[in-house]
């Protein structure tokens, strides 16, 4: 116990020294770096390498986010900068949203060594070196400035395509769900008149009842313009032939 409250009394200690020899251009040139940083890796956003653990993660907020504190920093976009600082840490310390990043680096990994393996078949001294250290090489390679490089540009490839697949499938989600509620409103719509005109109808069942009685009661009158039936002759004095009488029944 009274190890650690002399572990944390002597990082405050270097954090105190460490801020009263930090210039105001040096905390403007940080809130510029933060600002400019790839938005989709946190890991860049706090300027760590992407094997930091938990521990490094928390102390390297604390030390970036007191660098650029609004209270601190009089750089006009200071609260932008601490708001980046503070994101990145949370998605850091989520268990899945780091799985998830990581993910994505062991992929651009394994991109780029299938890269370094067309290369060393061609490059025959480069490939006997290699065989010969029995896979230092290959260590020492990835430990180079030169790699880390290419894996920090492949990731923020990689990461891309996966933010822009997410965004599209965002994007047919929100499609279908406008799609599925425009058929909604219409079938709503559809039932509201269906039910209007019904009780349209069944509001006037009794003016149509009193008219069919008022109609039954006076007799069926010709309307003008109605067809009727030609009226049956048993001869035509016009004619030679007896026209035959129709039977009825």
């Amino acid at each position: 116990m009274g190890e650690a409250s002399s572990t944390s009394t002597d990082d405050d200690l270097l954090l105190k020294n460490f801020f009263a020899e930090v210039s105001e251009v040096e905390r403007d040139n940080e809130v510029n770096r933060i600002l400019t940083c790839f938005k989709l890796n946190p890991f860049e956003h706090l300027n760590l390498p992407f094997g930091a653990s938990p521990e490094d993660i928390k102390r390297q907020y604390r030390k970036l986010s007191l660098l650029v504190h609004p209270d601190k920093c009089k750089h006009p976009q200071a609260k932008e900068a601490f708001g980046a600082l503070a994101k990145a840490q949370q998605l850091l310390l989520d268990q899945q949203e780091r799985d998830y990043v990581l993910s994505q680096v062991n992929a651009a990994k394994d991109e780029l060594r299938m890269k370094r393996k067309k290369h060393l078949r061609k490059d025959t001294a480069s490939k006997i070196k290699s065989l010969v250290e029995e896979g230092k090489y290959e260590q020492m390679y990835e430990q180079s400035e030169e790699f880390q490089q290419e894996l920090k540009l492949k990731v923020r490839e990689i990461l891309t395509e996966q933010e822009w697949r997410r965004r599209k499938m965002q994007m047919r989600i929100s499609e279908e769900q406008g799609r599925l509620k425009k058929d909604e409103e219409e079938a709503k719509e559809m039932w509201k008149r269906k039910r209007e005109h019904e009780e349209q109808w069944e509001g006037t069942r009794e003016q149509r009842v009193s008219s069919w009685r008022d109609f039954m009661k006076s007799g069926k009158k010709a309307k003008k313009g109605e067809i009727r039936p030609p009226k049956l002759k048993t001869e035509d004095p016009n004619k030679s032939y007896v026209q035959r009488p129709v039977k009825r029944g």
